[in-house]
């Protein structure tokens, strides 16, 4: 054993460095920041993509595309995560969320067709590939789309004042 393969036990925390806390602690005074300069005082991160008047790389490289304000974001499930489901059980938004393959119920489900699936399961989702709706047929299971949730004409809060 040499002294550089020496490393904490198991479970330890460090503490943390206490700084401006006196002379006898070694990192008094100035606390560790050196003498005077721009370094040693407050805010002297400076801007995170600053590299020193060079043309910083997101101005370098050219705008692409635009995300719209108007997009659906789907949640993505494979056909291996929906292996944890017995045989015979009805696997819907509320299901998947329970069991945590997806992180919320208010967002739309795509199911995909990476990985098999060897038991029968009846899929109520909001989108699946041709892929894992053949996958899934072939083993057994249903396949049923549930459609979008579509506000009714007059259902709005001012219908109601």
């Amino acid at each position: 054993m040499k002294l550089s393969d020496l490393r904490p036990a198991k479970g330890a925390k460090k503490s943390r460095k206490r700084v401006g806390r006196g002379p006898g602690s070694g990192h008094g005074k100035t606390s560790c920041r050196g003498h005077k300069g721009a370094g040693q005082r407050a805010g002297s991160g400076g801007k995170r993509a600053y590299e020193g008047g060079q043309n910083p790389l997101i101005r370098r490289l050219p705008k692409r595309g635009f995300v719209s304000r108007n997009r659906v974001r789907v949640q993505e499930v494979n056909l291996d995560q929906l292996r944890r489901f017995e045989a015979g059980a009805t696997v819907d938004r509320a299901t998947l969320c329970a069991a945590k393959v997806i992180s919320t119920e208010n967002r739309p489900v795509k199911v995909l067709a990476n990985g098999e699936i060897d038991r029968a399961i009846n899929l109520k989702v909001d989108h699946i590939s041709e892929a894992a709706r053949k996958k899934i047929e072939s083993a057994g299971g249903s396949v049923e789309i549930i459609p979008p949730f579509i506000a009714k004409e007059g259902s709005s809060s001012e219908a109601s004042a």
